[in-house]
């Protein structure tokens, strides 16, 4: 099982990006995902998450300017970042809780996407 991500780039203040990432692989069933960050020089911390009842939770920061949405059908999660602030400058990396064939439950994390926002 493996996680993909892509979808970073350079974005002026004010603008709008989106992600995705696509989970691949020996899966069954696929439970929570959701999308961390990591600025240089701080913690990874928690963006958003979607469970398969599409119950959402996002940190303060970006209640209203980020949505998350999953594809159940594909194993992706995507997620909206609108009205980008240079704070939102990190690297961004996706997270899923994936019950494989064997029925065997693991965090799988993708690689990072880095977002940069500034002018």
């Amino acid at each position: 099982v493996q996680l993909q991500a892509c979808g970073g780039g350079l974005v002026q203040p004010g603008g709008s990006l989106g992600l995705s990432c696509v989970a691949s692989g020996s899966i069954f069933s696929v439970d929570i995902m959701g999308w961390y960050r990591q600025a240089p020089g701080k913690q990874r911390e928690l963006v958003a998450t979607i469970n398969r009842a599409e119950d959402r939770n996002y940190a303060e920061s970006v209640k209203g300017r980020f949505t998350i949405s999953r594809d159940n059908m594909k194993n992706m999660v995507y997620l909206q970042m609108n009205s980008l602030k240079p704070e939102d400058t990190a690297v961004y990396s996706c997270h899923a809780r994936i019950a494989d064939h064997g029925l065997v439950t693991g965090d799988y994390w993708g690689q990072g996407t880095e977002l940069t926002v500034s002018s």
